[in-house]
């Protein structure tokens, strides 16, 4: 019988410093997250330099807790795996430093994994039984991508934003209409309240048959829609505003992602990343993927954040390749997918 390989993994590369331990790539013993949303709500946002020092503080907890739930020894473990891009540098290193001396102590491989492969491995934890090939969207705070999962570890990017990631502009959008921190969340539950056609947002196309995404220009398209508004004494519903702008992006992330499966002759689409949790998002993927054919899978809400599980699943298919990673992996805050 084949041993079950157990990974310890480390997630720090924005505000959330996570620990987890990972069988197999698909089976999590614990899932340890300490959120720093608290913290950054005042600022309006994530200060780079206050989660690097949070990271520093609670990182050694969060490990042994991980340890603790997962009610085994470190020395039981067969490989530390981390995330070493994209992210903010300062809070990549934090984890990448600790991963690399737990790694050295041990005696143990180290794995470095891409931060957007591990939100696509998510769905293998959620949904055991997929296998590539699959489209996948990823869509969070700082990316946007199409991507074609060819194999395990290998990677085809058909579409990304050239501008904001999707999650940026919700976070820019609530701010302007005063909803606060983090925005994804709060846009979605107002807009439950709101007339998502009361106003005609713009959706970006572009005219080379790119299925890249901007959502630069819908966001603009707020703030110019809020300065008007001002400017005349009119009144603003922010409901509808939040209804409408959501409209317009769950629309061409939609369209997109479905051309993707109808050029690529895939029926399998995975969504990745923390607007994953948007229920827009998936109430309208759901509703069109099933007109044509096709399955749309989520990870659970928890599996959607930045979180250890799915670094430990990306993982997991690295060490049966073999690509284990030098003493001296340095982080690389813009690591593009499939870069090694």
């Amino acid at each position: 019988m084949q041993k079950e390989v157990k990974i310890l993994a480390i997630e720090s590369s924005c505000d959330e410093t996570s620990a987890a331990v990972v069988v197999d790539g698909r089976y999590v013993l614990s899932n340890i997250i300490s959120s720093q949303i608290d913290i950054h709500q005042k600022f309006g946002g994530v200060v780079p330099e206050v989660a690097s020092r949070k990271h520093i503080e609670v990182i050694n907890f969060v490990v042994e807790e991980a340890l603790k739930q997962a009610k085994i020894s470190i020395k039981e473990i067969d490989a530390v795996a981390v995330t070493y891009g994209p992210g903010l540098v300062g809070a990549l290193l934090v984890g990448l430093q600790y991963a690399k001396g737990l790694a050295y102590g041990l005696k143990k491989p180290l794995i470095g994994v891409n931060h957007i492969e591990g939100h696509i491995s998510a769905n293998f934890i959620e949904h055991k039984e997929l296998e590539p090939p699959f489209v996948c969207l990823v869509v969070s705070g700082g990316h946007t991508f199409i991507v074609h999962v060819k194999d395990y570890g290998s990677y085809e990017v058909i579409g990304q934003t050239r501008d904001d990631a999707a999650g940026e502009a919700y976070d820019k959008v609530a701010r302007a209409i005063g909803l606060g921190y983090p925005g994804g969340p709060k846009i979605d539950k107002i807009s439950k309240e709101g007339n998502p056609d009361a106003i005609k947002f713009p959706r970006a196309n572009f005219h080379d048959d790119s299925l890249d995404f901007s959502f630069s220009g819908v966001k603009s398209a707020v703030l110019n829609y809020l300065n008007k508004m001002e400017m005349t004494g009119g009144e603003v519903n922010k409901a509808d505003v939040a209804a409408s702008f959501q409209k317009a992006v769950v629309g061409v992330l939609t369209d997109n992602v479905l051309k993707t499966c109808q050029i690529k002759n895939i029926n399998k689409i995975a969504i990745a990343g923390g607007v994953a949790s948007n229920s827009s998002l998936r109430e309208t993927l759901i509703k069109e993927g099933q007109k044509k054919g096709i399955e749309v899978l989520f990870p659970s809400p928890i599996l959607c954040t930045d979180n250890a599980a799915m670094i430990g699943s990306a993982a997991y298919f690295e060490y049966l390749r073999g690509n284990i990673a030098p003493l001296n992996l340095n982080a690389k805050p813009n690591l593009k997918i499939g870069e090694r």
